[in-house]
């Protein structure tokens, strides 16, 4: 393959994903609804989802996929309703991430322990919201709930359009941005 090609073949998997071709073409993009469809979720980031849940089913723990996909519409109201810290969407808007909560009495319920929830997202090769992938490391910001498949340190690649996960990603084996999360040094230049 030459070197003209090989770019093109590069640049096309940047520009061509699950987000550009599935979640930017549905009609609940600009939605202020909740969205708990799967079908919303990018594939391997699916499957990974549905053994954390099986896993809690295992275990006990009745659970449910709160929220998927979220648009920038839904989070500023949620910003707004003091629902949430975060006034600009993350990464649920790129199909990788999703909140999972108990089912108590048939309702959705964020209350006690959710413990389990990141030891089988860490498990699975997910990101926990309670550690962020990196339990040494004393966060600000916790959200027990959420879980995603993008390290922390990754999202400003992937909200700039120039980085998306391949089917093989596994957060914890994206070393240079595993380390410079852990160490909370600024990103590794790119060579």
């Amino acid at each position: 393959m030459n070197i003209f090609r090989l770019h093109f073949v590069l640049l096309e998997a940047v520009l061509s994903n699950f987000f550009t071709d599935v979640i930017s073409n549905d009609p609940r993009f600009n939605s202020v609804s909740r969205v708990d469809d799967l079908g919303l979720l990018e594939p391997t980031t699916r499957e990974l989802i549905q053994r954390v849940v099986a896993g809690a089913k295992n275990l006990g723990i009745d659970v449910m996929v709160f929220e998927t996909y979220r648009s920038q519409a839904r989070q500023e109201e949620l910003f707004r309703q003091g629902a949430t810290q975060l006034q600009k969407v993350g990464v649920h808007h790129y199909g990788l991430a999703c909140d999972i909560v108990k089912v108590v009495n048939g309702e959705p319920s964020w209350k006690g322990d959710f413990s389990f929830l990141g030891h089988l997202a860490h498990s699975a090769g997910l990101i926990w919201g309670g550690d962020w992938g990196n339990p040494d490391i004393t966060h600000t910001f916790i959200d027990e709930v959420h879980l995603q498949r993008c390290t922390v340190a990754r999202q400003p690649d992937l909200f700039a359009g120039t980085w998306y996960p391949a089917k093989k990603y596994n957060p914890y084996q994206d070393e240079q941005y595993v380390m410079f999360a852990a160490v909370g040094t600024q990103k590794p230049s790119k060579t």
